[in-house]
């Protein structure tokens, strides 16, 4: 059993602002991977973790206006601010629940279970996974994305200094009791919970500009604090206010290209 961790980021403005961006640069990652799953028209939707809506967004317009979808959150500004957000949408098929997962009991039945980036704030993500398939329907969908640090560093080694930053944020979240490669273990996970072999793919998002670069040095700026209290040192990233722009330079002089972590997308349907 791992140990239970409070949510690393926090739920500052700015963090909050970040995953927002963040989950620009996802979005298309988990509609191909939801639609790979399984999760369309029509179906009722369960996504835990919601923060400010977008994953459960990206939902619901897969299963459009006949279907349905119910984000879980534990943070009521995050809520808030989620429901602002659809409000915007025109988006009516979803609604938000402030509750700790780990505590909430589903009144419903649903077609699928998802979340992204969620499972590592659970201390037992077996039990989780077992407790949240017993509101899925037979042969529903369980469907999850986790990060995997470890192909990022072997695809960053050409740029000394990217390969700096996600090493601090991978000894950072190490030291906080969560696992950097946590998507590398949910094939595992899933059969701990007593759900079948799952589907398997991973992925590591690229972009073209300074997009990813932005992402993750911002959210070593979230995590200074942490880091520091783990004793882990940003020494050898320098200055964070020029960081972007050495990585950039970094990156031009050896043609290498800059990826986010890794992506791991699991999912597998409750027997």
């Amino acid at each position: 059993m791992r140990v239970a961790s409070p949510y690393l980021l926090g739920y500052a403005a700015a963090e909050q602002d970040r995953l927002v961006r963040q989950s620009s640069l996802l979005a298309p990652l988990t509609e191909r991977f939801f639609r790979a799953a399984g999760i369309g028209t029509a179906q009722r939707v369960l996504e835990i973790g919601s923060g400010m809506g977008d994953v459960a967004h990206i939902a619901a317009r897969l299963v459009g206006p006949t279907g349905n979808v119910v984000g879980v959150e534990r943070d009521a500004t995050s809520v808030a601010r989620a429901r602002e957000r659809t409000d915007t949408t025109g988006l009516r098929h979803v609604s938000f629940v402030h509750a700790d997962v780990d505590r909430w009991v589903a009144a419903d039945t649903f077609d699928a279970v998802v979340g992204r980036f969620v499972l590592n704030h659970s201390h037992d993500v077996p039990a989780l996974l077992r407790a949240l398939s017993r509101s899925v329907r037979h042969r529903g969908v369980i469907a999850f994305q986790e990060v995997a640090f470890s192909p990022a560093l072997a695809v960053a080694g050409r740029v000394p200094l990217w390969r700096a930053v996600l090493a601090v944020l991978e000894a950072t979240l190490t030291g906080s009791g969560l696992d950097p490669d946590l998507g590398l273990s949910l094939h595992r996970l899933f059969q701990d919970a007593g759900l079948p072999a799952p589907h398997v793919h991973l992925e590591i998002p690229f972009a073209p500009d300074d997009t990813v670069i932005r992402l993750e040095v911002d959210l070593v700026r979230t995590l200074r604090g942490v880091a520091e209290e783990h004793g882990v040192s940003l020494a050898s990233l320098g200055d964070l206010d020029t960081l972007v722009e050495r990585i950039q330079a970094q990156a031009l002089t050896t043609r290498a290209p800059i990826g986010f972590a890794g992506v791991m997308s699991v999912w597998s349907r409750v027997p």
